[in-house]
């Protein structure tokens, strides 16, 4: 029987939010993933002992002995990621709202000193757009133009600090569908607010939990889905990095509408940090007793377990999550059965992403009716988008659904780096397509962009300027694609390397006309005989650049010629005599394709390059260089 009652959990919620209240003063150091590798860890510690020197006590968790002592201390968070990835390390003041980038070990003093014991702003450490200095946080255009809803707490709270949570009503969604809400009015909710899976499809969240809460009474389970494979995606690890119990709660709510007792967070094994906060919440979750048997005295249990994928972009599918979940190769089956009837060791699965469930809590305690006011009818709410390639302002977003292009490109990401000419936007990565110029004012949503041949996909939007080579970055997803390809079916097995072979001689220069023709019939039979979702969605990048760049195959394949690739006898390299190891190039590069330690020379992987320039553009030291 757990310890923890409804009335103790609403004691425990109140005291948060008194003590959340009398602090007057919050440093909040991003320590999401990328500010990590640019030293912000390094930062808060320094910033840390420096306060404790000059006899400024810091709080470091929300229910501090000390907090009566706020007036004469400051509250320090090691927060999530703040979305602007491009201007970190990052720093936010409160109650100020001021935000300093690009912070560093020697701008610690100074800070101390003027803005934490002062109160000052430090200008040259502000955001700067066209000559404007933004001291506030939520006046930087990037993000006065978002609707952060799911993000809300990512940069804004310790995750590692589950009364922090509690103290933004934390849990009490999961309070209210345990103690006043039947499985039923659960899933009605969910199908009233119109939510639909974040993680590429779209389908109704709340039709699948119904049809699992239908479902004969026995073992059942929920999975969520952390794999989250995309090139240049990053939407999930900063939600588990940054707000891990949001997660939890929601699949704490969707157990209780299924009849689940039992549930896995699937995590990519590339994202530690996200696997580590996530098993902090967990165990904090299960000592209040929020998971395990009995919750808050009643006869509902739910157990959660974190597994760890091996990097598999399959296992973004399905039935192939859940056979690797089970210790078998991670490789989907025929459907149907679907999950909702056959899915974890073949019992009924409630299976949505990491997006999805966040959502969810919210959804509960705001209501369907507040849900749907945002966005479209057909598509409401937000979506997270992860915003990179050749962007001024590259990062994590959330917006309406139904925002356009052009609002997202232009006024959150501040356009097109160096003045360049926008060309093309990739978007749901590996599975979706290249938009263009005439597409960018058209609403981004679900049944819009399908429409074009496109899809959301988990969230991945690669900018791509005039000097991009289309083909090249067609080449470059279909790379991805065959190597990923599990190799359970004949279509997405031969047909992506038979495709592959292909782009590889167009962008040497050693194409045929023949070879378009080939492109389009094996696009059109891969798409309408591969086993799974992911094989069927292949070839898109292959089919939209084609459709809307078929002059540069023909450069390659009549002319000889490219005049953004010329072929590809020239790669990027980085000179590791000038390389400082800084990062800044890694966290720019949309692919992925760079590697190394701080400090240390960084070396960029010709395979996933699309010689997009981001690094370029970003490398301080002139470092990175043609061969």
């Amino acid at each position: 029987m757990s310890k923890m009652t409804r009335e103790m959990l609403n004691a425990r919620r109140i005291q948060a939010k008194m003590a959340a209240d009398a602090h007057t003063r919050t440093v909040l150091i991003c320590a999401g993933t990328g500010c990590i590798a640019g030293g912000s860890l390094k930062i808060y510690d320094y910033l840390k002992t420096e306060c404790e020197k000059r006899g400024i006590s810091v709080l470091v968790n929300l229910m501090d002995d000390e907090t009566q002592c706020a007036g004469h201390a400051i509250n320090m968070k090691k927060s999530g990621c703040h979305g602007f990835c491009e201007m970190g390390p990052l720093l936010q003041i409160e109650p100020e709202g001021y935000l300093y980038t690009h912070v560093k070990i020697e701008d610690c003093d100074e800070i101390i000193e003027k803005t934490i014991i002062g109160g000052e702003v430090i200008e040259r450490l502000l955001y700067t757009l066209d000559g404007v200095s933004y001291a506030k946080h939520n006046d930087i255009p990037f993000y006065r133009q978002q609707h952060r809803v799911v993000l809300e707490n990512c940069g804004t709270t310790d995750a590692e600090d589950m009364d922090e949570y509690l103290a933004k009503d934390g849990y009490a969604a999961f309070e209210k569908a345990l103690f006043e809400m039947t499985d039923e009015q659960i899933c009605r909710e969910i199908m009233d607010s119109g939510l639909r899976g974040r993680g590429g499809g779209g389908f109704p969240a709340g039709r699948k939990w119904d049809s699992v809460r239908k479902q004969p009474k026995g073992k059942k389970y929920v999975v969520c889905n952390g794999d989250e494979g995309d090139p240049g995606a990053f939407m999930d690890r900063s939600i588990m990095e940054g707000n891990p119990h949001s997660v939890i709660e929601g699949m704490l709510i969707a157990a209780c509408a299924a009849g689940s007792d039992e549930g896995y967070i699937y995590v990519r094994a590339e994202y530690p940090l996200a696997v580590t906060r996530l098993k902090i919440a967990i165990a904090k979750a299960e000592e209040a007793g929020l998971l395990g048997d009995n919750i808050l005295g009643t006869d509902f249990s739910f157990h959660l377990h974190v597994n760890r994928g091996a990097g598999a972009f399959v296992c973004g599918e399905g039935s192939a999550l859940t056979a690797s979940i089970e210790g078998k190769r991670g490789m989907p089956r025929v459907k149907p059965p679907r999950t909702v009837e056959h899915g974890l060791w073949a019992q009924p699965t409630v299976l949505n992403n990491v997006e999805t469930f966040s959502a969810v809590p919210l959804i509960v305690r705001k209501g369907a009716a507040w849900f749907r006011s945002i966005g479209t009818e057909n598509s409401p709410g937000t979506k997270a988008f992860a915003l990179t390639g050749n962007v001024v302002n590259t990062g994590l977003i959330e917006v309406p659904m139904g925002t356009t292009l052009r609002e997202v490109i232009f006024d959150i990401g501040g356009g097109i780096k160096d003045g360049k000419k926008f060309k093309a936007v990739q978007i749901g990565g590996p599975s979706g397509g290249c938009l263009t110029e005439e597409h960018l004012d058209l609403p981004m949503d679900f049944d819009s962009l399908k429409k074009l041949g496109a899809m959301i996909g988990s969230g991945g939007l690669v900018v791509m300027d005039e000097d991009t080579c289309m083909v090249e970055v067609a080449r470059f997803f279909m790379h991805f694609t065959q190597n990923e390809s599990c190799g359970k079916c004949v279509p997405c097995r031969e047909g992506t390397r038979r495709m592959l072979e292909i782009l590889e001689r167009i962008v040497a220069n050693e194409g045929t006309l023949e070879d378009l023709d080939l492109l389009e019939e094996l696009s059109a039979t891969i798409t309408e005989t591969a086993l799974c979702g992911l094989g069927q969605s292949a070839c898109k990048p292959v089919q939209s650049t084609l459709k809307y760049f078929r002059n540069e195959y023909l450069a390659h394949v009549v002319d000889k010629h490219c005049p953004h690739c010329n072929g590809r006898k020239k790669e990027l390299q980085i000179d590791p005599t000038l390389c400082k190891g800084c990062g800044k190039c890694k966290r720019q590069c949309p692919m992925e394709a760079i590697e190394g330690q701080i400090r240390m020379p960084h070396t960029i992987d010709t395979t996933k390059c699309i010689k997009c320039g981001a690094c370029w553009g970003s490398c301080p030291f002139g470092a990175i260089r043609e061969e």
